[in-house]
């Protein structure tokens, strides 16, 4: 049964880390959460290590230093990790025959600046592509608006590489756009080859652990997915703590939250958490 809390300071000291997911628990894509930069200034204090564990398609560092333009403290956190780290380190690691990518990317470039240091081609030519790269949606995008590309990758028989297999993403003011991961689901859907780079799947949590030098049941995830956060961090045998202002709080009333949440994980097939707060603090 998931525990509601008044404080993450109530259990921090339970644990040798705690990893936090950046949109919907740090910030809403653009700003701070006040609550978070308050929870950050006490977990400083705890024994624990901070980390941050994001299904981004950016590598780690220029997530550091998003978040540090932000506002937040650089010395809070001793580890990065990121869905598209993950991936990058998977190509340079020599794994796999891709030579040649057509990126989805959020704005141009960042496809290229993913790429540096990396022996991989990216074209805007999708038929001598290898693969498809897929890391950003621009904020609006229409579900059909990549179906154009997405059948042409098809016919081509060419996998697709995602580096944000998140859903939605929060933007202010409580709304949410359309995420990478749906565009993914979708070409799954048309019969085209997946590959998805971050939560919930194990090896992005494998590398946070190697980071973190810390077994996994004294690590706590905190996030605001059932889908990504919640269920990568039971697969990975991590404790693991729901912020239910985030993706799900249609969902879940401020008075009854763990019988809301117990509800919604029944509902979709989803590990409950072990504990629960509104947000951050």
């Amino acid at each position: 049964m998931t525990q509601s809390i008044d404080s993450i300071g109530t259990i921090a000291d339970q644990f040798d880390a705690i990893v936090l997911d950046q949109w919907g628990v740090l910030h809403d894509g653009g700003t701070p959460y006040p609550a978070a930069l308050s929870a950050l200034d006490m977990l400083k204090t705890s024994r624990a290590m901070i980390g941050v564990l994001s299904n981004s398609g950016k590598r780690a560092a220029p997530n550091m230093d998003r978040i540090a333009r932000m506002g937040f403290d650089r010395a809070v956190f001793d580890c990065m990790m990121t869905s598209g780290e993950a991936l990058w380190q998977h190509f340079a690691s020599g794994a796999g025959t891709v030579n040649a990518v057509f990126p989805i990317v959020g704005s141009a470039g960042d496809a290229e600046r993913w790429a540096a240091g990396l022996h991989l081609k990216v074209t805007d030519d999708i038929a001598v592509a290898d693969a498809v790269l897929l890391m950003g949606l621009p904020d609006n995008s229409a579900v059909d608006a990549y179906d154009d590309i997405l059948h042409a990758a098809h016919a081509l028989a060419l996998p697709l590489y995602c580096s944000n297999p998140d859903f939605t993403s929060p933007r202010g003011g409580g709304t949410y756009v359309m995420s990478p991961g749906a565009l993914a689901r979708r070409y799954r859907d048309m019969g085209g080859e997946v590959h998805l780079y971050g939560k919930p799947y194990r090896p992005i949590f494998s590398a946070m652990e190697t980071a973190l030098d810390c077994p996994p049941a004294h690590i706590l995830m905190v996030g605001d997915s059932l889908h990504h956060d919640i269920l990568g961090a039971q697969t990975a045998g991590w404790a693991s703590l729901l912020i239910s202002a985030g993706v799900h709080a249609p969902q879940i009333g401020p008075k009854n939250a763990a019988a809301d949440i117990a509800l919604l994980a029944k509902a979709e097939g989803m590990p409950a958490p072990d504990y629960a707060l509104p947000d951050l603090r």
